[in-house]
């Protein structure tokens, strides 16, 4: 058989054939020129393919023989799915061969469901090897969410809960509707509009308890204050929808002051009730106190409030002569007795070492100067740079303890004040300290050995080192709250 030929002497391809099959000319008999080719074409290819799925895989085609020889040597093995009709869907195919072969083996269906209908399954579907397409879909009608039924009343709806449907509200004798009458399930799944409701007019009743009034808790500001929750009740149905709460809620704690609180009770048809009442917080005070001179205060709470309590402590060099602590006394009186800062009155008649270091615990750091002779060059160029920093010394609570000599010859010294030379060579000899050569001791105020140094050190590098004591930096900020510094 010759090939088959169009009217432009063209040769009919599997493409052309199809592409004409598939034109409206071609669907209705009588068929002419060049319809009749195209569809003995069309339905010879289709034969062809079953008959080859019918030899297993076996290769032999009578297509490869045959004497028309169509142009379709690429599509022989190639597996065809039934065609894709969804109901209320359209279907968008897309073919690796291209063209009109909608169905062939890896065609990709894309499924867009119609308005009010979604889509149940994945898309895209996938043409597979074995004739069937990878999963089913459908387009299902959307469906809203049930309707709420009002109180006291109803609605009626001409298609349920679907696409498109209608429902009425309508309310029972007495009631008036409050909202939309009519709404509709549009495409989103979602009702139009706001859901009605049937009201009653009278707002509901609420009562409150009366003023409460409370002292706050002892070196506290505030006080723990709760009631009964006040119950309302609706003069139609006795049914309330909500109870809103203005104000801290019973069980909190107070803060001093004057608090409103209100209570709101809607009813169901979105009437109101309130009711108010006041808690009122008092705090006992005792007077302010003040810091003595030379000294700091730190207060617990407020400072001044009943329980409240206030320490104090005296800057470097200084005692603390009375009460270490005060506390504010329910009859608002302070406790124990007023406290002063008196400069501190180091005693060199102790007998032992041991005893002179115990005046400086806690309140002084001391830095030890040991030289053999008064002629040190390191001694002496010692001594002079720090009393040109004798105020940074006092800022960190330095006292310096000069041990100068070899005994019996051996001198010591606190400022103005001589020790015996038996109380300096037990100094020396408790600390370890070199007889013959130049060294220095930091000690800290709680009598622990934290430096040595046996040359010349700065008084920069000294401090830096203090100020990292944690004791040091509760001092710093004390300081600093006072306004307490040196200029140099």
């Amino acid at each position: 058989m010759s090939p088959v030929r169009e009217k432009d002497h063209r040769i009919l391809t599997l493409e052309r054939a199809l592409e004409l099959y598939l034109t409206p000319q071609c669907k209705k008999p009588p068929f002419r020129f060049p319809c009749q080719h195209a569809t003995a074409f069309w339905e010879h290819f289709q034969m062809q393919q079953a008959l080859m799925a019918s030899q297993d895989g076996s290769g032999d085609s009578p297509l490869e023989d045959d004497d028309m020889g169509y142009s379709h040597p690429r599509y022989k093995d190639t597996p065809w799915c039934s065609p894709v009709k969804v109901k209320y869907g359209d279907v968008y195919c897309r073919a690796p061969q291209g063209g009109y072969y909608t169905t062939a083996l890896g065609t990709r269906c894309d499924i867009r469901c119609q308005k009010g209908y979604e889509l149940h399954g994945s898309s895209p579907l996938i043409c597979q090897s074995n004739k069937r397409w990878s999963h089913k879909v459908i387009c299902k009608q959307k469906r809203c969410p049930t309707l709420a039924m009002p109180a006291n009343g109803g609605f009626k709806c001409v298609d349920g809960a679907y696409f498109n449907s209608r429902c009425e509200y309508y309310c029972s004798p007495g009631y008036t509707l409050k909202g939309e009458r009519t709404v509709m399930c549009m495409d989103n799944k979602a009702w139009s509009g706001q859901p009605a409701s049937c009201v009653d007019m009278e707002p509901p009743r609420i009562k409150c308890p009366s003023v409460k009034e409370r002292m706050a808790e002892p070196n506290k500001l505030t006080v723990r204050v709760s009631w009964d929750t006040p119950e309302g009740r609706d003069t139609a149905d006795g049914i309330l929808t909500d109870v809103i709460l203005k104000g801290l809620p019973p069980g909190s704690n107070f803060p001093e002051g004057d608090h409103k609180i209100q209570y709101t009770v809607y009813d169901r048809a979105e009437n109101k009730g309130t009711c108010k009442f006041r808690v009122k917080v008092k705090v006992k005070r005792c007077g302010k106190l003040n810091a003595p001179e030379n000294g700091y205060m730190k207060c617990s709470s407020d400072g001044d409030n009943y329980g409240a309590t206030c320490e104090f402590s005296c800057i470097g060099g200084y005692e603390l002569q009375g009460s270490p602590a005060r506390v504010c006394q329910s009859n608002l009186a302070w406790s124990g007795t007023e406290p002063t800062c008196a400069a501190m009155n180091i005693n060199v008649g102790v007998r032992t070492a041991a005893a002179l270091l115990d005046q400086f615990y806690e309140k002084r750091r001391i830095l030890i100067v040991s030289t053999p002779t008064a002629r040190n060059l390191l001694y002496r160029l010692q001594l002079g740079m720090l009393q040109q920093a004798q105020c940074s010394l006092d800022l960190r609570h330095i006292t310096v303890v000069e041990l100068v000599g070899v005994f019996p010859a051996l001198i010591g010294r606190i400022g103005a004040k001589i020790m015996p030379p038996a109380l300096a060579l037990q100094l020396r000899l408790l600390l370890r300290i070199p007889l013959y050569s130049f060294s220095m001791v930091l000690v800290d105020k709680h009598g622990m050995d934290k430096e040595r140094y046996v040359s010349l050190v700065t008084p920069v590098a000294l401090f830096n080192l203090i100020d990292t004591f944690p004791l040091r930096k509760e001092e710093m900020a004390l300081q600093a709250e006072m306004g307490q510094t040196c200029n140099t």
